[in-house]
């Protein structure tokens, strides 16, 4: 489970059954100091695995995503490793599709070095950042601007992808169940990410660590559609076992 302490791992097995536990009664069952409770309930929810809320802990949210600004700064490092190991598989010449998120923008600002790509996204960070690079064909896809994220979605949004067929899909995505599930907030940003996954020839999902057991309300699909999996740690076994039964080749990103 991640990397985690044996006790993290049992408070985890702990409130996902319980749904709410109060942080005294945490320090009795692993007879601790509600101190030291309260350290690793801090990481937990740092990683967006747990919530803390007054004298004790819950699940975190599966119908509100953090906000932009934090989700920038969170795992930055991480991100950026992810980025340029996925990065190194992307030809000079291909076409792609890039979706919401903050990890896609970094992967953005990883493929200034390219050169002659051409790419459609829905995400208007991604598109400023890209458009620096003046070999770039970069293609701005219709539809309602979210304010929050300046990301893109609508029905205009998925007719629009629709009308291609490119190399790669680079997506992002707010959690993976684990049994393989991918998970997101927005049924509208979903639906759109499972246009791009439709239409490309190969799909690349760029998710650290922190994604892994995180709860969402919006069921995207599966890791069996998706070609490869750029992350920053060596998932569980049992994650490993389903990327290996779908196929998934799964890409370490490099340590700094």
């Amino acid at each position: 489970m991640l990397n985690l302490s044996q006790r993290q791992q049992r408070i985890l097995e702990v409130v996902r059954k319980e749904g709410f536990v109060a942080i005294e009664s945490l320090a009795q069952l692993f007879d601790v100091t509600a101190q030291t409770i309260r350290s690793d309930v801090n990481q937990l929810s740092e990683m967006s695995l747990l919530r803390r809320y007054h004298g004790g802990v819950g699940l975190s949210s599966s119908v509100e995503n953090e906000s932009y600004d934090s989700r920038q700064i969170k795992s930055l490092n991480e991100k950026r490793r992810i980025a340029a190991a996925l990065v190194k598989h992307i030809p000079a010449q291909a076409s792609l599709f890039i979706n919401i998120g903050t990890t896609t923008e970094e992967i953005a600002k990883a493929l200034l070095n390219h050169r002659d790509l051409r790419i459609i996204t829905n995400n208007l960070n991604v598109a400023r950042i890209l458009a620096a690079n003046p070999s770039f064909e970069v293609i701005i896809a219709g539809g309602v601007v979210r304010s929050r994220d300046q990301g893109i979605t609508g029905e205009a949004t998925i007719d629009f992808i629709n009308q291609f067929k490119v190399d790669f899909g680079i997506i992002g995505i707010s959690g993976i169940d684990n049994d393989g599930t991918l998970l997101d907030f927005d049924y509208r940003e979903v639906r759109v990410a499972k246009a791009i996954i439709q239409n490309s020839r190969a799909v690349f999902m760029a998710a650290d660590t922190t994604k892994f057991g995180r709860n969402a309300m919006v069921r995207l699909g599966h890791v069996s559609q998706i070609d490869a999996l750029f992350t920053d740690r060596r998932p569980d076994k049992e994650m490993c076992a389903i990327l290996k039964e779908a196929d998934v080749t799964l890409h370490i990103a490099d340590s700094v």
